[in-house]
């Protein structure tokens, strides 16, 4: 009876804190957006500011995630087939953007690559401008969504039955091949479930972007950074609705890892 009783009320506060951190917060989110009815939660999306901040977030949070995949998908590999000194510690390295405040991130971006420093005084030079506009912003994305694609391709690359490349070695295929044909469809749903993931988080980042953006509305005045200057200027009804098209984004994203995940298991 008194396990009963410990499960019981072990679950519903787990429950209970599931509903008060998430669920009535999403819920208030949406309540807030349609409050006023469907015609001022459209104009608010349909804003001219705010749709070039959605659709400037989106781009970049997709070339954030095109270089993640490329660059994450190749350290995954690195760091699972290969060994040399300094290996555990760079391991370790991949998960720094999810213990450091995303500030310092934006902070250490710009004391690298600002007007001031060796690399951004160079790019001026050339009249390639990095802080405050485009590239800074990717680059804010990319730090903070680093860790995704690589933590999902290094659990498949170490479950990954070696005979299967050793047999296609022992039946003439070459390295390209094998990699292709064998490696690179194990890695797969690594790799999608992790760029998902990285998109996602990049859609809302706001402490390292707003740092190096410049917020100059029209050319790199994002989504999270709209939302932030509603809320200034006392428009609740701006920001939320703004806020629901990157949370029904998201919760997509969300759903199609899960389908890529649930497939995997399958198999």
């Amino acid at each position: 009876m008194r396990g009963r009783l410990w499960s019981f009320g072990f679950r519903s506060t787990v429950m209970l804190y599931f509903i008060l951190l998430i669920v009535l917060p999403i819920i208030g989110i949406y309540t807030q957006s349609f409050k006023l009815g469907w015609a001022p939660f459209w104009q608010s999306v349909t804003d001219q500011l705010a749709w070039e901040a959605v659709l400037l977030t989106i781009k970049l949070s997709v070339f954030a995630t095109v270089i993640n995949v490329l660059l994450g998908t190749m350290i995954g590999w690195v760091l699972i087939r290969y060994r040399f000194p300094g290996r555990s510690i760079l391991n370790s390295f991949v998960d720094l953007p999810f213990a450091l405040p995303t500030a310092v991130g934006g902070l250490m971006i710009l004391l690298l690559l600002g007007p001031n420093s060796l690399v951004g005084g160079q790019a001026g030079k050339l009249g390639f401008e990095i802080v405050f506009h485009e590239p800074a912003i990717v680059i804010a994305m990319v730090f903070v969504t680093f860790p995704f694609v690589i933590r999902g391709v290094q659990p498949l690359l170490e479950e990954m039955d070696k005979s299967e490349e050793e047999a296609s070695y022992t039946l003439g295929a070459s390295r390209t091949r094998t990699f292709l044909q064998v490696i690179f469809p194990s890695m797969l749903p690594g790799i999608i479930s992790g760029a998902m993931l990285a998109f996602s988080r990049a859609l809302a980042e706001f402490g390292a972007v707003v740092l190096v953006a410049g917020n100059i509305p029209g050319k790199t005045l994002i989504a999270s950074v709209y939302i932030f200057g509603e809320i200034e200027s006392d428009n609740a009804q701006g920001a939320a609705a703004v806020s629901v098209l990157l949370l029904t984004l998201s919760f997509l994203i969300l759903g199609a890892v899960n389908l890529v995940q649930a497939r995997r298991r399958a198999k």
